[in-house]
């Protein structure tokens, strides 16, 4: 009896059909994301990009200069999808400052809880990218700058007076819930904990 030949699951099929109808910068930055993090930038060549958005290297180099440039789109790309979360769940919380805030949090908790997550891409991505001229670390340090910008600015509407330090904590939170889910593991609720301490934090400060 011939063996039996196993299908891919449908979901990944459709996925892969859609991205083969994207035309090819997007394709190719659709796959840069998806081998960036799943397994890092460093350990990433040009030429696994290329073969991944079923196209080649002269392609993606008239599209993105180097590898540098291609990481600092990528990276701009998913800077651009967290702030417009931001924004999105502002307009769900209109006159509630620190719920805004929490919602925030929960959604960005979700995505880093699901079973492929490895944390931030752009937490991950600034510790691969020490350099300061690295463009890519341009795109990371201005968007964490604006990230504990919003936090603070929220944190000022809501009449809490150590607005600017809320507004730190509150990133540190973040960003060491995203490493902790690599370093101890999802068993640990990271996520979990970061909601706990961020719900303390925007408390703790009222009437002081």
């Amino acid at each position: 009896m011939s063996p039996r030949k196993t299908r891919a699951p449908a979901t990944r099929i459709d996925a892969a059909e859609a991205k083969a109808e994207l035309p090819p910068r997007a394709r190719i930055l659709k796959s840069a994301h998806e081998l960036f993090y799943g397994q890092g930038i460093r350990g990433v060549g040009v030429d696994a990009v290329a073969a991944a958005a079923d196209t080649n290297k002269m392609t993606l180099y008239r599209h993105f200069t180097s590898k540098d440039e291609l990481v600092a789109a990528y990276l701009r790309e998913v800077a651009a999808g967290i702030e417009a979360s931001w924004e999105r769940i502002g307009r769900l919380h209109p006159d509630d400052p620190k719920g805004h805030i929490i919602a925030w949090l929960k959604d960005m908790g979700r995505q880093m809880e699901r079973p492929e997550s490895r944390g931030c891409p752009i937490t991950n991505a600034a510790i691969e990218l020490p350099d300061e001229t690295h463009p890519g670390r341009q795109v990371i340090e201005a968007h964490k700058r604006g990230m504990r910008r919003r936090f603070a600015e929220n944190a000022r509407k809501a009449g809490l007076k150590r607005a600017e330090m809320i507004g730190e904590q509150l990133l540190l939170l973040l960003d060491g819930a995203g490493v902790s889910l690599q370093t101890i593991g999802h068993e640990s609720r990271p996520i979990a904990t970061l909601i706990r301490h961020a719900e303390w934090l925007l408390e703790m400060d009222e009437g002081k």
